[in-house]
This record gives structure tokens, sequence and C-alpha cells, in this order.
């Protein structure tokens, strides 16, 4: 009999602080502020939360070659 070893990675939340972003994303919570364009969305008690169907879509979009710029990133605050 043969045996495997099967690694799952679970998503718990859909909604991350932006250090649970950072982390999700592999940078630091310094890189992250600097590089990630994209924009929290701020919650009724003020807090800031990432949403992962957005970062997924970022670091696709890094994948495929496109690059943010200011007008990009202008447009997301707005």
């Amino acid at each position: 009999m043969t045996s495997t070893i099967l690694n799952l990675r679970i998503q718990p939340y859909r909604l991350f602080t932006k250090v649970e972003a950072a982390a999700y994303c592999r940078r630091s919570t310094k890189k992250f502020e600097g590089q990630c364009p994209v924009a929290p969305i701020v919650m009724a008690d003020g807090d800031k939360l990432w949403d992962v169907v957005d970062l997924d879509k970022w670091i696709d979009s890094l994948k495929a070659g496109h690059v943010f710029d200011s007008d990009d990133i202008i447009s997301k605050l707005s």
C-alpha cells in the first residue's frame, strides 16, 4: 500500500486585517502597505479589512503583467 501526504491550506475568513492580508500575500506589513493597491473595506466601527477576492485579483494581475499606476490607485480610493 502506498501513502500520500496531502497539504491543505484552509482559508478561514474572507476579510483580513492588514497583518493577515500582508501574510496572505507573503509580504511584510511595510511592503504590503507600499505595494498593494487594494483599498480596504471600512467597517461601521472604523475597522479596515481587505477582501481576499480583491487581493486575489491583484495577484492575478501581477501574473498577467499589469502594473498598477497612480491613476489605478487613485480610482480605487475614490
